[in-house]
């Protein structure tokens, strides 16, 4: 009995920092957005947002200190660069082409770093959310 508790409790450590971060794809009129968040809450890590059809895609990443400039948006062995901007409540913005080489990396790994100066930002879309990734970005082709 006691050994089931300790492993109870282990698991539950485990799982707790992340527990309720899940990747949600919001469709409907306007713009389509994949948000890195806790659904039915404001606490987002990231999003991606696009125009159906409209071939570009803003990522804004959240709670990072962020500064203004030129970002290297990074992926696979491809790089895209971008002017990065700060938003309302400190986010960092930027824009990339759904056609570039490091977004599609991006669409088959998984993981985009933003890096403006010396600070990055890593997105990461975990295998059970790269379903949505792929049709958001299917999406957002021009």
């Amino acid at each position: 009995m006691m050994l089931i508790l300790s492993a109870l409790m282990a698991a539950a450590i485990q799982t707790a920092p992340g527990a309720g971060w899940t990747w949600s794809l919001y469709e409907g009129e306007g713009p389509m957005v994949l948000a890195n968040d806790i659904p039915d809450t404001a606490s987002l890590r990231a999003t991606l947002q696009c125009l159906p059809g409209s071939g570009a895609v803003s990522v804004a990443v959240y709670g990072e200190d962020a500064s203004a400039g030129f970002a290297r948006i990074t992926s696979g062995g491809s790089t895209a660069t971008s002017e990065a901007r700060i938003g309302r409540g400190g986010k960092l913005e930027t824009a990339i082409p759904v056609d570039h080489p490091a977004f599609s990396a991006f669409v088959a790994n998984g993981r985009m770093t933003i890096a403006v100066g010396d600070d990055a930002s890593t997105i990461t879309v975990e295998r059970p959310h790269m379903a949505k990734l792929r049709r958001f970005a299917d999406r957002c082709a021009g």
